[in-house]
This record gives C-alpha cells, structure tokens and sequence, in this order.
C-alpha cells in the first residue's frame, strides 16, 4: 500500500510539474473584453489603438525568437483580419509594455519588425467591427520560433508573415478577447 501512495504522490508531482511549464500568454490588460484603448481610430471607430501589455512564460527549449499576432476570424472579408504582427523579437523577450504597437513611441524591442496589417499599415491597429455584427474573437497569440530571425520586410503582407511563423513555431499561446460595436 506504501508504494501505491508513493507512486500516486510521484505521479501527481510529475502531473503538477507539467502543468506548471506550459507556455502561457497574459497580460495585465486584458480581462475578456477590448476597451476603448485597444479600439482603433479610423474607419469610423474612436478609440485610443493602444495595444495591451503581453506577457509569457515558460518558453519552450529550443525558443530562438518570438513573434506576436492579433487576429479577427470574425471579420466579413472571408479571410479575417490581422490587427498586429510583430517579429524577431529577441528570446530574452518575455513582456510587451501598452502601447508596444505605436512603432513611433519605440517601445518594441531592439530589431524586431511591426509589418503592415489588414489596414495597410504597420503596428498595432485595433479593433473596429462593423456596427450591429455580434461580437468579434481577438485572438492575441504568441508564436515561440526555432530562427533567430523572419526574413522578411516591414512591409510583408499578413498572409508572408503567417506563413513564415507557421513554418518556424515551435509552439503557441493565445488570448482572446472580445468586441462589439
């Protein structure tokens, strides 16, 4: 019996160790829904496009960079839409402060790259649903990379950017947020 509660013990140690590791995306920001500061402005929408603090720990071994994304799957493009993508951040990296996304507040990491989003511009691009659409899913995602860096330009569509994060992930954490207008 002795070595059947050690052997519980030794298991549910190991279960709790595991679970302790997992990648994860936080962020002092975000509570579930987007706030005015994280609302675009333009296209109709007055908000203060600020993009949230992002946080993440317990990178996987082998994590030679990072990248970020924001994405709306919900958008009536028949694609969806790319809010943020910003690459080649070091893997020292574990934080983004607010407002990481204004590339002229130069508040991103030495090197790393905001290229254009579904706007046409590079950084941070908040929210702007269409009015009277239901509620739009977020998804804020952090991509741990096998390359030190995406060769890509600051002007490389979404699609490139994807692809090329696709191509190098090691592994992933997501947030997601939600917005209505």
């Amino acid at each position: 019996m002795k070595h059947i509660l050690v052997l519980i013990t030794l298991s549910l140690a190991t279960l709790t160790s595991s679970m302790a590791q997992e990648f994860t995306l936080q962020s002092t920001d975000l509570q579930g829904q987007l706030t005015q500061k994280q609302v675009f402005a333009g296209f109709g929408c007055t908000g203060e496009n600020i993009s949230p603090q992002l946080n993440w720990k317990n990178a996987p071994e082998g994590t030679k960079s990072f990248a970020i994304t924001v994405y709306d799957p919900d958008a009536p493009t028949g694609s969806g839409w790319w809010h943020w993508l910003v690459f080649n951040l070091p893997s020292s990296t574990t934080e983004l402060p607010a407002n990481a996304g204004n590339i002229k507040a130069g508040l991103a990491p030495s090197g790393s790259v905001q290229s254009i989003t579904s706007f046409g511009t590079p950084g941070f691009g908040g929210a702007c649903p269409p009015e009277g659409d239901n509620a739009h899913a977020y998804i804020f995602t952090v991509y741990a990379l096998s390359v030190e860096k995406i060769e890509l330009e600051p002007n490389a569509p979404p699609a490139m950017v994807g692809y090329f994060l696709n191509a190098n992930v090691i592994q992933k954490a997501s947030l997601i947020a939600y917005y209505k207008r």
